[in-house]
């Protein structure tokens, strides 16, 4: 108990299975004071086999919730011990039924009593708590099949991550870090048109001078992302240049960058915000779709790669 208070929730896993061996190790003993030499891990196939007289180990598996390798190495150990019976379906040798013995069935029978006595020693000890453990237990069981504890982990790291990073204003120090990481993704994907040359060799003149902007994004010291907003007319500015460094993505660096663009094309007096990209590019359709884009037919684009244009009126 004292490592569970010091370590605290994260060891929620670990506190869990103690409580599942403490109750496994004394359902264990409780199976032979009843008499029944069976193991506490078989009880979930044992029971659906005491309701119905033969059932296949596909349906068993799906009633549990378990594989089916897991219900299959059950019913093996069960075979061995002389409490069930299985039989290749005549129809479909695939599938392979399951049925109590008589030595199964005599077992069950013994069990009625363990279960009426398990029943009322569990209620007993539920009514001398002050949580219901079920309901919780029903509850977390729900809670993570909308979103699983790997994934609420990943979003907080992803949360935690992405407070580290910094959007800052292009400077003339940052060309050769614009440059390179648009580079760097363009030619994984595509290749470099003379559209890219112009405005990645002299972002100056192509993107600021003309009254648009970039914005770098800093992680822990290293220049990680750029995004650029293009003034296409003086209500509609184009988000062009996104790029982010494939060490530091997952940050939500894409999401800080188009955001910080969104804002500064409003302050600029922007009331359409437009780009291009490419369907195979799903993260950023993905991204833009998040940022509240709408697919949209627009002029023809300058780039070959560009098959899709997207706009958000902000």
């Amino acid at each position: 108990m004292e490592f569970y208070n010091k370590v605290g929730k994260m060891a929620i896993g670990s506190r869990l299975r103690g409580l599942s061996d403490m109750i496994t190790t004394d359902a264990a003993q409780l199976y032979h004071i009843y008499g029944v030499d069976i193991q506490p891990r078989w009880w979930p196939v044992f029971y659906v086999l005491t309701q119905t007289n033969e059932n296949s180990i596909t349906v068993i598996a799906r009633e549990i919730g378990q594989s089916h390798a897991s219900v299959s190495q059950v019913v093996r150990e069960m075979v061995k011990c002389g409490f069930v019976t299985e039989r290749k379906n005549k129809h479909d040798q695939r599938k392979n039924f399951v049925s109590l013995t008589e030595k199964g069935k005599a077992a069950a029978m013994k069990l009625n009593d363990q279960h009426e006595d398990v029943s009322a020693a569990i209620n007993q000890a539920f009514s001398e708590s002050q949580y219901d453990l079920w309901k919780a237990i029903e509850e977390w069981e729900y809670l993570l099949e909308q979103k699983s504890l790997l994934r609420r982990v990943q979003e907080e790291k992803k949360k935690r991550e992405g407070g580290k990073v910094e959007i800052i204003n292009y400077t003339p120090e940052h060309k050769q870090a614009f440059k390179q990481l648009n580079e760097e993704w363009i030619t994984q994907y595509f290749r470099m048109e003379e559209s890219d040359h112009k405005a990645l060799d002299h972002p100056d003149e192509y993107i600021i001078d003309k009254g648009g902007h970039i914005f770098m994004a800093v992680y822990e010291g290293d220049v990680v992302g750029a995004c650029a907003i293009i003034k296409m007319d003086d209500k509609k500015y184009e988000l062009a240049k996104m790029a982010v460094s494939p060490k530091a993505q997952g940050k939500s660096i894409g999401t800080l960058l188009g955001r910080a663009c969104i804002d500064k094309a409003k302050e600029l007096g922007a009331d359409t915000v437009y780009l291009e990209s490419n369907t195979m590019l799903k993260p950023a359709i993905n991204l833009y779709l998040k940022l509240g884009f709408e697919k949209i037919t627009g002029p023809p684009s300058p780039y070959e790669r560009s098959n899709i244009q997207m706009e958000l009126k902000v």
